[in-house]
């Protein structure tokens, strides 16, 4: 396949989530990732997941979710050998991607500085959770942790719940997402005046500057923002909705939407209403709107109102579990699941949320398993027989 990043080469030197995830949006866009893993051991996620026996395997479902196209090959970088035989990968490498606290890769002595002499043109991502100058920079990077300090939290649930984390690991995914985003503006430099960057990703940053209005809001109006469930903070009639058989999300954002949706379900005395008939003014008195909208809709149930307001051109749509969506005909159509078989187990892994003009973006091969890649990579820098039963007798690889 033709893909972006073909003939991209990345060492993937990370761990769980954040990392990986990041190595995973560069997989699906063609770079080969070398995931460099702990002997005997692997990444933690590998016992990861809900399925117990593909965890004792070290194919946990948590490890196939984000590392699919990837190839493993396992490293002591502890020991000096296993530090020599990474700088002899970093030295064909692009991009070195990693997820230890500060410091960690300088202690081990295949920091940025040492590396980049070997290869003037390396790019390397470091993702933590609060990144290298911080004064919380020593703190582990946890997505539970960083949910609670960024402020999600707050905003997430009503008056009653909240604080309330969000149901996945937001902020390890947030990270990953922006250190991918960085990387691939660094090797657009790199490969264009040979250069190559250190990025600092902050897994705290990264979500902070994911929530935009929130935090505007704040900073340019003094309005600290409150939890308000599965209400919207920017409009009225716009959230979810009792129905007679069901939960609808409605976003009633626009005037016009709004007396749609009153025509709609009956209630065209609401437009005119004084407590409602203005923007702000819906705004101020939502809860009273909710009840009469909600009224409105116990006649019908959701999926029944989910069709006609459609058909109207009023934005609404089921509330849906996750088994439920992926059965959608729209999960099919745009081919977003993949399918993959290893060792006697099957793998579905999810493509990246966009489409390319030509060939598909995707992962070329099952998540691997651990040191699948290792002698591959040992006879492709040249270590002989000897050398490679050496290494696997000292715990090297």
């Amino acid at each position: 396949m033709s893909l972006p990043l073909n003939g991209i080469r990345v060492l993937d030197v990370s761990n769980v989530l954040a990392g990986p995830f990041c190595g995973y949006q560069l997989a699906m866009l063609g770079a080969e990732v070398i995931k460099i893993e702990q002997p005997g051991d692997g990444d933690l996620a590998r016992r990861l997941g809900a399925d117990p026996k593909a965890a004792a395997a070290c194919m946990g479902a948590s490890f196939v979710a984000v590392n699919a196209g990837k190839q493993s090959v396992t490293i002591n970088l502890k020991d000096e050998r296993g530090k020599d035989i990474f700088r002899h990968l970093v030295a064909k490498a692009d991009v070195v991607l990693e997820n230890f606290r500060p410091g960690v890769m300088a202690r081990l002595g295949v920091d940025f500085e040492v590396l980049s002499k070997i290869n003037p043109a390396l790019v390397y991502c470091a993702i933590s959770g609060f990144g290298a100058d911080s004064p919380l920079a020593q703190r582990p990077a946890y997505d539970q942790i960083i949910q609670g300090l960024s402020g999600v939290m707050s905003v997430t649930g009503d008056s009653q719940s909240a604080p309330l984390r969000v149901g996945f690991p937001v902020c390890d995914t947030l990270g990953g997402m922006t250190a991918a985003f960085a990387i691939c503006a660094a090797l657009v430099e790199a490969k264009t005046n040979g250069k190559g960057r250190f990025i600092d990703v902050s897994m705290l940053d990264s979500t902070l500057a994911t929530m935009g209005w929130v935090v505007s809001n704040y900073l340019n109006a003094g309005v600290a923002p409150t939890p308000m469930g599965n209400q919207n903070f920017t409009a009225a009639p716009s959230g979810t909705f009792r129905t007679g058989d069901g939960l609808l999300n409605i976003a009633a954002n626009e005037t016009k939407q709004y007396r749609a949706l009153c025509e709609v379900i009956g209630r065209p005395d609401l437009i005119t209403d004084p407590r409602f008939a203005e923007r702000q003014q819906r705004k101020q008195n939502r809860e009273q709107l909710n009840i009469e909208i909600e009224r409105g809709l116990a006649p019908q149930s959701a999926v029944a109102w989910e069709a006609v307001m459609t058909e109207k051109g009023i934005p609404a749509g089921l509330v849906l579990n996750v088994p439920d969506v992926l059965a959608q005909p729209h999960i099919a159509q745009r081919r977003l699941l993949m399918e993959f078989e290893k060792d006697g187990r099957v793998q579905h892994v999810t493509r990246p949320g966009f489409r390319l003009s030509s060939d598909e973006a995707g992962p070329r091969s099952a998540a691997p398993s651990l040191s699948e890649h290792t002698a591959l990579w040992l006879d492709k820098l040249g270590y002989d027989e000897q050398q490679v039963r050496q290494f696997h007798e000292d715990g090297v690889v």
